[in-house]
């Protein structure tokens, strides 16, 4: 689907800004989407919403952590003073609407708390739009290969979407059987085996660019997939159908907004602007805490 895309928007003289910040961004967070639509439709929200709070935490926590081992991350200052703020700032708004701190329904995600995160998307998307230059922009994945027809490109698009509606639906039918079988809340499914398999792009995507020396694209690439989760994924999912709201998700919440503000901080520690192999090595340690958490919390 990315390959698709990423063709036809060269063909039609498409920016490589746009081509790296919507396809990009998107095409990692195409698997939540699918799978949070679909679990929200068949009446699943604890997979729906455990699904995107654990990618969020997997990202944050295993991803970078991963990423900091392998080779100490040297991060851009509006990446810092924009980029990480905002990610903090979409978990702090869905745990103020799934509380019910504003409006609407206690604990549920409704239309109108829907409509909020999407405006959200919306807002950020505008920024993407207006203050970044096209220079800025780094896109190193498959730049040199060939245009592809428009028919091919349209072709490897449809396909590429229909594995993902079909997969997503496997994943999450087979999440149920599972939490079924083993006598385990759907929940914690959608919080460790659904999220960690959603963001096997954003591992992907994110080692690839390291191995490019593209620092700044391996941890924007994760913030971003961050913000398109909360904002757009469950923004989606509440629109389709309003969604009950486990009071067991803050601390996965307060987690996601801890680990955020622990990586602003890695950023005036040590050397500045990195993260550095012992912050890393923290963000996994956590992680790995976490998880035992989790399994005994259920």
């Amino acid at each position: 689907m990315v390959n698709g895309a990423s063709s036809l928007a060269r063909k039609y003289s498409i920016s490589e800004l746009v081509i790296g910040l919507t396809i990009v961004a998107f095409g990692t967070s195409a698997p939540e989407l699918v799978v949070s639509s679909l679990a929200a439709i068949n009446h699943h929200p604890e997979i729906a919403l455990g699904n995107v709070i654990g990618s969020n935490n997997f990202n944050l926590f295993v991803i970078l952590g991963i990423l900091g081992v392998i080779s100490p991350l040297a991060v851009q200052k509006t990446t810092i003073s924009i980029e990480i703020p905002i990610s903090l700032a979409a978990a702090l708004i869905l745990l103020l609407l799934a509380n019910n701190f504003f409006i609407g329904e206690s604990l549920v995600i409704n239309r109108l708390d829907a409509s909020i995160l999407l405006v959200c998307f919306i807002a950020f998307i505008r920024y993407i739009w207006k203050t970044i230059k096209k220079e800025d922009v780094k896109f190193p994945f498959n730049s040199n290969e060939a245009i592809q027809k428009p028919i091919r490109s349209m072709v490897l698009i449809l396909l590429g979407l229909a594995g993902l509606i079909l997969g997503g639906k496997w994943v999450v039918n087979s999440s149920v059987d599972l939490a079924r079988y083993f006598n385990i809340s759907e929940k914690v499914i959608g919080l460790t085996i659904v999220a960690m398999g959603t963001s096997l792009p954003e591992l992907f995507t994110s080692i690839i660019a390291i191995r490019k020396n593209s620092a700044d694209i391996a941890i924007g690439n994760v913030i971003g997939s961050n913000i398109f989760n909360i904002f757009l994924i469950l923004g989606v999912g509440g629109i389709i159908r309003p969604m009950e709201y486990s009071i067991a998700f803050n601390t996965d919440l307060i987690l996601l907004i801890v680990g955020s503000i622990l990586l602003l901080l890695a950023m005036f520690t040590g050397k500045k602007r990195k993260l550095d192999r012992w912050e890393a090595i923290i963000l996994l340690g956590i992680y790995i805490v976490y998880m035992v958490y989790v399994g005994i919390r259920n």
